[in-house]
């Protein structure tokens, strides 16, 4: 069957939110067909420059596209990545907007589903592919069959081997035990049942936090596919895939992650080659937005791409000539009044030109816009 994609009506505009520091463009969902005739959810989102590259996140355990926004879990990282690049993502068959009543939720389908994505998509080429915990082994599967599309495998909480499969006896116990849990209690009203699984991914997490991941499970997956979908991920195997991998590899892996231990991350860095790996400081599964840990991920991240400096250098790009002598001026520390004695227009424009300015750089005011320019390296003689 041919791969049919079509517009959910679900346009959301991120600029105005609090955190964001740069425009963003609209996320737009779309759904896909897949040969075995289940639905995906996907969506894209950038920062509104058509020079960004273009970045794929395979499919990761408990999301929805449009809850992802406002979840303290998630923001931080669909804001981060959609202001570096053109974002691509889905969620997983069984989960979030997707189809939800499916019969085959096996790993198997991992790799097809993310090929069926990117070619209904159609992002540029070659795009960063990024695998988040069992992510990581459906974009080592895709950057070995698509290395020409791949430009860059970025890898985090990932494993070589679904708990099923690993050698650690009482690790499999104790994972096999959980699902068991979570086939019998995922659907209780009560979520102090859910709460022993989602611990174990944020066991720092604030209470707001926890809360928020506890309804995001309620929501994303129903109780019949909790645990089909956890069973899933135990029997993943991408272990005699790593030496294949032929594209630069980053893994990033938290030291004290409880889901996937760092033994796992070192086992996918020395078994692909070339790997560079950074370990950081933290017990979470899914990195926290104020951890020093998360602002280590980013910088791992960016400076592995290149984008950093790039994309500084593109943040102001989208302002005309006259935008960029003004912002100048308001960064040198003038008045209205007195830049527009200093460029020959009336304290108006100056007024009309400013709140274009605040527009395109997704600040609210000329307090923010100064600091905003000041850290992104804006400099006054531009």
């Amino acid at each position: 069957m041919s791969r049919l994609a079509i517009v959910y009506a679900a346009h959301r505009n991120i600029r105005g939110h609090a955190r964001s520091r740069m425009a963003l463009s609209q996320q737009t969902i779309r759904f896909v067909t897949t040969q075995d005739e289940v639905r995906l959810a996907w969506a894209q989102c950038g920062p509104g420059l058509p020079t960004a590259p273009a970045m794929v996140k395979a499919a990761n355990w408990i999301t929805h596209l449009e809850y992802d926004w406002e979840s303290p879990v998630w923001r931080h990282w669909v804001r981060f990545l959609c202001e570096h690049f053109q974002l691509l993502r889905y969620d997983e068959r069984g989960c979030g907007l997707s189809q939800q009543d499916v019969q085959d939720v096996s790993s198997a389908n991992w790799l097809p589903d993310l090929e069926a994505v990117v070619d209904a998509a159609r992002p540029a080429e070659p795009f960063v592919l990024l695998g988040i915990s069992q992510g990581a082994c459906a974009s080592i599967a895709y950057a070995v069959r698509h290395p020409e599309k791949v430009s860059h495998l970025v890898l985090y909480g990932g494993y070589v081997r679904g708990w099923a499969l690993r050698e650690n006896p009482d690790h499999v116990r104790e994972y096999s035990a959980l699902v068991d849990f979570a086939e019998l209690a995922w659907g209780r009203p009560d979520p102090l049942y859910r709460r022993l699984f989602t611990k174990r991914f944020l066991p720092a997490g604030s209470e707001e936090q926890l809360q928020w991941f506890d309804e995001l499970c309620a929501k994303t997956v129903r109780p019949a596919m909790a645990g089909r979908l956890l069973r899933s991920r135990g029997q993943a195997d991408a272990a005699d895939l790593l030496g294949q991998v032929r594209v630069p590899t980053l893994v990033v892996h938290a030291r004290g992650d409880l889901v996937s231990p760092i033994s796992q991350g070192q086992q996918l860095a020395a078994g692909i080659p070339g790997a560079e790996f950074v370990q950081v400081d933290s017990p979470n599964h899914i990195l926290l937005e104020h951890e020093p840990a998360w602002q280590r991920f980013q910088d791992a991240v960016l400076d592995f791409t290149g984008v950093k400096s790039r994309a500084e250098d593109r943040l102001f790009d989208r302002l005309a000539p006259r935008e960029r002598e003004i912002l100048a001026k308001l960064v040198g520390g003038l008045s209205n009044t007195e830049i527009g004695k200093a460029l020959f227009i009336s304290e108006k424009t100056v007024r009309n030109q400013l709140t274009r300015i605040f527009d395109k750089l997704g600040v609210a005011n000329r307090a923010q816009a100064i600091v905003f320019a000041r850290d992104h390296g804006f400099r006054v003689d531009e």
